[in-house]
């Protein structure tokens, strides 16, 4: 398109987290910590629910999706955050820069359908039992995933396509530690107002479906939850989908109020602990909720250790 020759930004310039030194390392050393505690839980849970064949159920297949997607996720962005605190060196080339905002959101959209697809499955499997089975068939389970990759993959190439083409004539000067689309966007020189909304509008829809999906899987769960006769069962159910919904909550609060509540006098500060939150809290996060409280995980650790002969 001819709109990439009225671009005469080249690159642009990433401010970072904090422009103090001492801060800076520190920084450095607590997220490179995080970065490989977060490969670390979500490959453990990728690698036991392969080993496992009493985790080859849908429940299970869904999050060890999700766990792939969070190391995609922090991949795309914490190394070249990483590398930015240790050479202060922030800038990113115009395509860089366009490739990340394209993997961090194709990434991101996949993680919010598939939440949603994750709690219609606890809704089955608490709600219709007996339906459960054919419900969540692995031609199904696969279906599910793929379909959240393909809807994942338009929307973000809407997005990235429609920032970009915008002309870039300005300052390149991002206040922030990655290429976040809605802060390059508000780089652009001309009426940003058509794209915005465009934009908004679709970052609605990937964010408000899966949510309402959630909310209502819940709902009827917590309504049939309230009818168990027994009191185990029940606080079983309770304590797994409150620790599902802990993470919802910390997802979905945040890419909200970055992406669809458009805060034209929120400060950079803001913008940057809300993403810290759903690229490093919430990956962190993951691994820990579905696996602390959780019996199958921890006879999978075991029995894996003892197959691997870890354990005399």
């Amino acid at each position: 398109s001819q709109d990439f020759n009225f671009t005469s930004v080249k690159e642009f310039m990433l401010v970072g987290l904090t422009n103090d030194r001492g801060t800076q390392l520190l920084l450095f050393g607590v997220l490179l910590i995080i970065y490989l505690l977060i490969l670390f839980g979500n490959l453990l849970i990728i690698t036991l629910v392969w080993a496992d064949s009493q985790l080859h159920t849908p429940m299970y297949y869904f999050l060890s999706n999700l766990a792939a997607m969070e190391i995609g996720l922090v991949t795309s962005t914490l190394p070249q955050m990483l590398a930015h605190l240790v050479t202060r060196n922030g800038v990113l080339s115009f395509t860089h820069c366009m490739l990340q905002g394209y993997i961090a959101l194709n990434i991101g959209s996949a993680e919010s359908l598939l939440l949603g697809i994750m709690a219609y499955d606890r809704y089955l499997a608490i709600c219709s039992p007996l339906l459960y089975a054919t419900a969540m068939s692995k031609f199904h389970q696969i279906l599910l995933v793929s379909t959240c990759w393909i809807i994942a993959f338009a929307f973000s190439m809407v997005y990235v396509v429609s920032t970009f083409r915008q002309s870039f004539c300005g300052p390149n000067l991002i206040n922030h530690f990655m290429c976040e689309l809605p802060i390059v966007l508000k780089l652009a020189c001309g009426d940003i107002k058509m794209t915005k909304a465009i934009v908004s509008g679709l970052s609605a829809f990937m964010v408000f479906i899966p949510l309402s999906i959630i909310l209502s899987s819940y709902g009827f769960i917590l309504h049939s939850i309230l009818h168990m006769r027994s009191t185990a069962g029940r606080s079983k159910a309770f304590s797994t989908c409150g620790s599902h919904l802990t993470v919802v909550i910390l997802f979905y609060g945040t890419v909200i109020s970055m992406y669809i509540i458009p805060q034209p006098d929120s400060g950079p500060a803001h913008n940057k602990e809300m993403t810290v939150c759903y690229l490093v809290v919430t990956p962190l996060l993951n691994p820990v909720i579905y696996t602390l409280r959780n019996k199958e995980i921890h006879s999978a650790v075991i029995k894996v250790a003892r197959r691997w002969g870890l354990e005399q």
